[in-house]
């Protein structure tokens, strides 16, 4: 069993460990966040029982998901990370699930592209959660109204919200604060929770958490130019 296999075991066993703790109910989905990992690393992790995974970039993603995704036809591919509006196209063709719609020309753009293609991905809105200036997100205050423009004038199905809590600081206040939105908005799913926080994410009611280092273990360095 290969380190990253060994890692994958182990997040599910303290995940299950958690969801216990939390008590009965709803189930814990772990996305695998395999950005800048190449195909032939992932793919032990599909064969080791992994079978939902997040990647950052559109572009990345096309390079070794098609292939995966045409060997193994039960794979769900996430989009966590900002999406351009020129390429919803792409994103649109290739993600089950985009979890960072977080602005109404995004939004846009997703909607237009759905019905052109045919193919409706789940949808989730990216709240910046600590009202940060260098983070995407609709604001907490905006939240609400924003994800009833998308489901009365776009016609798009808001699976749920997601967030980022601010580095460095006890993240419960935040994950609760995502779960009280949820609430107003009238959304069920809640994606929250990495590495260094998804065990209490799940305590405060997770439904998809995104574990990336804790798996794969330490992130290729960018090429050199």
């Amino acid at each position: 069993m290969s380190e990253p296999e060994t890692r994958l075991k182990q997040v599910h066993d303290r995940i299950n460990s958690a969801v216990q703790e939390r008590g009965p109910g709803k189930p814990v989905v772990l996305v695998a966040v395999s950005k800048t990992f190449d195909a032939e690393t992932i793919r032990p992790l599909i064969l080791a029982g992994a079978r939902v995974f997040g990647e950052n970039k559109v572009q990345e993603a096309r390079g070794k998901w098609p292939g995966l995704k045409s060997e193994f036809s039960n794979v769900e591919l996430h989009l966590l990370g900002p999406l351009q509006s020129n390429k919803a196209g792409d994103a649109v063709a290739l993600f089950d699930v985009i979890q960072s719609v977080d602005r109404e020309k995004i939004a846009a753009a997703i909607a237009v592209e759905a019905d052109r293609q045919g193919r409706r991905p789940k949808l989730f809105v990216q709240v910046n959660i600590g009202e940060e200036p260098q983070k995407a997100g609709i604001a907490p205050a905006a939240t609400a109204q924003f994800v009833q423009h998308c489901r009365a004038e776009l016609g798009l199905l808001i699976e749920g919200l997601m967030c980022i809590p601010p580095a460095g600081e006890d993240p419960v206040a935040y994950f609760e604060k995502l779960a009280g939105l949820a609430r107003k908005c009238g959304v069920g799913k809640l994606s929250m929770g990495m590495s260094g926080d998804f065990e209490t994410a799940i305590l405060h009611g997770a439904d998809y958490v995104r574990v990336g280092s804790a798996i794969f273990g330490k992130r290729p360095a960018p090429a050199q130019v």
